[in-house]
């Protein structure tokens, strides 16, 4: 079945275009700010979920699964997208607009429940996650279409967007909303981010036209060797990465009344350690350009996982200091995120770019459904203190898959 699309305005840009295009600071500024409205919509559930649990008398294991819901709907999305190549067969601009629309629907519909309606709960906080897996590796695709040298640089800063976006619901729930004024707020606000991006940017010079659909796209991404090296380090870092963001306001939390110490700026504080890691994908990203991909995404998980090593460490003290080192560890944790990313553009063909970035992604957010939900179960058996150190397993595991790179002369971006 054929799903060839020709890309809107791509047309009329000239063939002469080139990685200095004037114009592509215009989109780097467009596209990141869209997918940083757009992935609001991640934790619009989980920044309420103390109230939810309260309001809907949902247990704990109930609570963690409207999370764990976005990332198995995530996956299961991804992965259909991956094994059919429709990331390469439509055109990126048109898959983040559809994606955004039904997820954020999707999220909007939960202020129309009420405590008798977990399952549909659920199902809506799955189809969202479903949905935020053509928004996600879309555009990076797009950013990827305008930029080819910098571009660590230019997918670190559309990385840092997602993850202040991501951050998002915690500061509009430390502000006061109520949880209904929250999950509409990020609808209102994806709805602005995908129209942002859907009419605002055109293609970049460097997109490549939609491919003929084949189910071979899949198997000459997984044969290639630099993309699994590059995939296992991204696996290491998504098995910190999303447990660490999940659970950081329940660690807080326990901390502060371990200590003694009122808990009130929970939210805001977890809003700042996950915001944080914008700026660290952005410096790295500009540091991987000069440096080197590999080098800079194992400094990057030598930080993070060192953090949730000594985490023990910093239970019951003082919120003065648990705060600023969680804030290291936040923007450590996400700094190396889109250097994976980038590689996988640049070691894999053009034609197979959409394929490869969503099966990387889908695989890799599959790897975070074990440590989500292994931490609370630490928590339980062990305390929260004890609950972090398990997340280093992953850092550990991609330095290896980055010094390996290293070793086979990927050093440095290849143009």
């Amino acid at each position: 079945m054929s799903m060839m699309m020709s890309s809107p305005g791509a047309e009329n840009l000239r063939a002469s275009e080139s990685d200095e295009a004037p114009a592509r600071w215009r989109a780097l500024a467009l596209i990141a700010f869209s997918q940083l409205l757009v992935l609001t919509l991640w934790f619009s559930a989980s920044a309420v979920a103390p109230q939810l649990e309260e309001l809907w008398r949902l247990s704990s294991a109930q609570t963690s699964g409207l999370t764990q819901a976005v990332q198995i709907g995530f996956v299961v999305g991804a992965l259909a997208l991956a094994v059919f190549g429709v990331n390469d067969a439509v055109p990126s601009r048109v898959m983040f607009g559809f994606a955004a629309a039904i997820a954020l629907l999707a999220n909007a519909a939960l202020v129309t429940l009420d405590a008798g309606d977990y399952g549909m709960a659920f199902g809506l906080r799955f189809l969202t996650g479903a949905a935020l897996a053509g928004v996600y590796p879309s555009g990076l695709k797009v950013m990827s279409g305008w930029f080819r040298t910098g571009r660590g640089m230019a997918l670190g800063v559309l990385v840092g967007a997602l993850t202040v976006g991501s951050a998002g619901p915690h500061l509009i729930r430390g502000v006061g909303f109520d949880w209904q004024g929250v999950v509409l707020g990020a609808s209102a606000l994806a709805a602005v981010g995908a129209v942002i991006l859907v009419a605002g940017v055109r293609d970049g010079p460097f997109e490549v036209p939609a491919q003929r659909f084949s189910l071979r796209l899949v198997g000459r991404t997984v044969r290639n060797r630099e993309f699994r090296l590059a995939s296992y380090g991204y696996f290491g870092h998504m098995w910190e990465l999303y447990a660490m963001w999940t659970w950081t306001a329940s660690f807080l939390a326990a901390s502060a009344a371990a200590g003694g110490y009122s808990s009130g700026w929970v939210s805001t504080a977890t809003f700042f350690v996950i915001a944080v890691g914008g700026a660290g994908a952005a410096v790295a990203g500009v540091a991987a350009d000069r440096m080197g991909r590999p080098l800079v995404a194992g400094l990057s998980m030598a930080l993070s996982g060192s953090i949730a090593l000594a985490s023990p460490l910093l239970f019951g003290v003082s919120p003065w200091l648990t705060v600023p080192v969680f804030l290291v560890w936040g923007f450590a944790v996400v700094a190396d995120s889109a250097q994976f990313s980038a590689l996988v553009t640049e070691v894999t063909s053009p034609t197979e770019r959409g394929t490869a970035l969503t099966l990387q992604t889908a695989l890799g957010f599959l790897i975070t459904l074990i440590t989500i939900q292994l931490i609370p179960d630490l928590a339980e058996v062990h305390s929260w203190r004890w609950a972090f150190p398990v997340l280093a397993l992953g850092p550990a595991a991609g330095i290896l898959a980055m010094r390996t790179l290293a070793a086979e002369g990927f050093l440095r971006p290849r143009r």
